[in-house]
């Protein structure tokens, strides 16, 4: 088992300042383990909108859950969307006797409803699969190979973990997209996914995609929010500085978990990846992924330029501005493009990560670390602010 206590104890932050707290990420990352630490399957308070019993317990909502007390779950909150002006009543008593916490999957729908009928009531939580915080450094091979979803992490074997993915894949094209109400052939998802994979890490082209799967730019675009909604593709956003020279204002995409990025690139063993024409950019994503769970920036961009320079990750946090470049090789050096982006970004400090083992400085304001290193958070990626 992996306990994921941090996560826990920040739904439980959460569920003390706010009235509502909706849980999100993809399926299968582990939400309904950590509600159910918090309110037992099978209690009164927890509702499982999967499960018929729940549903039809949840038949006349207003009189099933005003009378309850404490922390209320519903899973698969995204089911019944019309518990959300409910939920609105209930959180606005005084004193109030019961607060939610909602679980889904699907992000559009959710934010949907809680902007319409739950505004300054709610806090979104995002989950994903497990982090190099919770599993250790020891085992960034392994996770990097198989992802962070629990069950694919925790698979006996190498093939039993690449079985689940393929299923994971054919679950979430068949059933989570339909079930949305989203009418989109799963083959054609599919292609477009499987071709998404080959440019993992690259800068969105609309054009390219629409032209090789023969279909409209508008589609693809489609296809794209909709993979970015289920919280299985990463738009990294382009940075805009007032600099004179012209910059990339495509976003960078990125399959989000890189057990499922191998799924698709047909990958199953660390052999294969390391020899993989896509190994420096399934290790980039990883990386940048990690980095993003350990720090929590308050936003996350790239930056680049039509000249060359470029940044992989610039992470505002607490109003400082970090940045992140990341380079699979033995020892990293002090480049031209990073000396362009320290400048023209003003950045405070700017960490080069590796898979390495030794941090070294490379120049002012300018270190290179191991990975391994994003496990005690923005502490072990940057220094204290400088006085």
């Amino acid at each position: 088992m992996v306990k994921r206590s941090e996560e826990l104890a920040r739904i439980r932050q959460a569920l003390r300042r706010s009235r509502v707290v909706a849980l999100v990420g993809p399926r299968q990352c582990g939400k309904t383990t950590l509600a159910r630490e918090i309110v037992p399957a099978g209690a009164l308070n927890y509702f499982d909108l999967e499960d018929p019993l729940s549903l039809i317990r949840l038949g006349e909502p207003m009189t099933a859950l005003s009378r309850l007390r404490g922390v209320v779950v519903v899973d698969e909150v995204q089911r019944r969307p019309d518990l959300f002006p409910v939920l609105r009543v209930l959180v606005d008593r005084r004193p109030l006797p019961a607060r939610f916490l909602v679980l889904g999957s699907a992000s559009p729908g959710l934010q949907r409803q809680a902007a319409e009928s739950l505004a300054g009531r709610i806090e979104v939580v995002s989950l994903s699969g497990f982090s190099l915080g919770e599993i250790g450094a020891s085992e960034t091979s392994r996770l990097w190979l198989r992802g962070g979803f629990p069950p694919a992490y925790l698979a006996r074997s190498r093939g039993d973990s690449f079985a689940w993915r393929r299923e994971l894949v054919r679950t979430f094209l068949e059933r989570d997209v339909p079930e949305l109400g989203i009418r989109v052939p799963a083959a054609a998802l599919l292609r477009f996914w499987s071709m998404l994979s080959h440019y993992h890490g690259g800068v969105w082209n609309a054009a390219e995609f629409a032209r090789s799967l023969g279909v409209s730019e508008p589609t693809v675009r489609r296809y794209l929010d909709l993979l970015s909604g289920l919280y299985l593709v990463r738009q990294l956003l382009p940075w805009h500085e007032n600099i004179g020279k012209r910059q990339v204002k495509s976003p960078k995409v990125y399959v989000r978990d890189s057990g499922l990025l191998h799924q698709l690139l047909g990958v199953k063993s660390e052999e294969e990846l390391l020899l993989h024409p896509r190994c420096g950019a399934s290790w980039e994503g990883f990386a940048i992924e990690e980095t993003l769970k350990a720090v929590r920036p308050d936003d996350a961009y790239f930056w680049a330029t039509h000249t060359g320079a470029e940044l992989d990750l610039l992470l505002l946090k607490d109003g400082r501005r970090l940045g992140v470049e990341v380079k699979r090789a033995d020892a990293p050096r002090l480049t031209p493009s990073m000396r362009v982006a320290l400048h023209d970004l003003r950045l405070e400090q700017l960490t080069v990560l590796y898979p390495g083992e030794t941090s070294y400085p490379l120049a002012d304001r300018v270190t290179v670390r191991p990975l391994a290193t994003v496990v005690a958070g923005a502490r072990g990626l940057f220094p204290p602010r400088r006085r």
